[in-house]
């Protein structure tokens, strides 16, 4: 999946963790995005079976789009602690960071990085 993809994702999954209904525009005004792209790219995840859209035109994610996008959220945290913990940059500029890097680090070098915030963390205790 394009990181695009992914990001739409991401805010669907964050809308409805806030407890909204989530819609087209929505997400188009959470992203800064217009209408008619967030319009064209969620035919293409409702393509792809990540989410559901309803008459009313609420927007769902399937149970595969949820686990992508929560993979998603989890990967961008735990960067951003990674970033911070390691370069000791403000939570901010590590968000930031992590955000880009979510979408093309490997998962080898996830595991690798998550395994080692997990040995700080038992030292630490």
């Amino acid at each position: 999946m394009q990181e695009s993809g992914e990001n739409y994702l991401k805010t669907i999954y964050l809308l409805q963790n806030e407890g909204s209904t989530v819609h087209s525009v929505d997400v188009a005004r959470a992203l800064n995005f217009s209408k008619p792209s967030v319009s064209r790219a969620m035919g293409l995840l409702k393509g792809r079976k990540y989410i559901e859209i309803a008459k009313n035109g609420e927007i769902t994610l399937t149970g595969a789009g949820k686990k992508k996008a929560k993979d998603i959220v989890d990967k961008q945290e735990a960067l951003t602690r990674f970033f911070m913990m390691t370069a000791d940059v403000p939570e901010e500029a590590a968000a930031r960071e992590a955000c880009k890097m979510e979408h093309f680090i490997q998962d080898e070098t996830y595991r690798g990085i998550c395994n080692f915030m997990k040995q700080v963390d038992e030292y630490q205790e």
